[in-house]
């Protein structure tokens, strides 16, 4: 993997937690006003998609699903394990590299 390719990965990533912290501050805003609420396995999948830590700066600084279902335990989760992965593709993306290609082709899926 090179540079440009690890940055890339870096700059996706980071967006797409840009993208869900606005799902969940738009779900936060609807709930204040009464309106149309996006679905709790929705923002759970968000969350697991590689979104946890973008749903849990959001948890943090609006206060929101802090005590209901999953969220507490799973939005901290997602966050600290996503971090961790984001951080050994930014460290060791060549090995990284590796690792997925070797468990795609021994997993029969490349």
């Amino acid at each position: 993997m090179t540079l440009d390719t690890a940055l890339t990965f870096v700059a996706l990533f980071a967006l797409w937690n840009i993208v869900v912290f606005c799902v969940y501050a738009y779900d936060k805003q609807a709930a204040r006003e009464g309106a149309w609420r996006v679905r709790e396995d929705t923002l759970i999948l968000l969350a697991v998609a590689l979104g946890g830590m973008g749903a849990f700066a959001c948890q943090k600084w609006l206060r929101h699903k802090t005590k209901k279902g999953v969220f507490p335990v799973l939005l901290p989760a997602m966050a600290t394990l996503q971090g961790l992965l984001a951080l050994t593709v930014a460290v060791f993306p060549g090995t990284v590299l590796g690792v997925l290609s070797h468990a795609l082709r021994s997993g029969g899926i490349a």
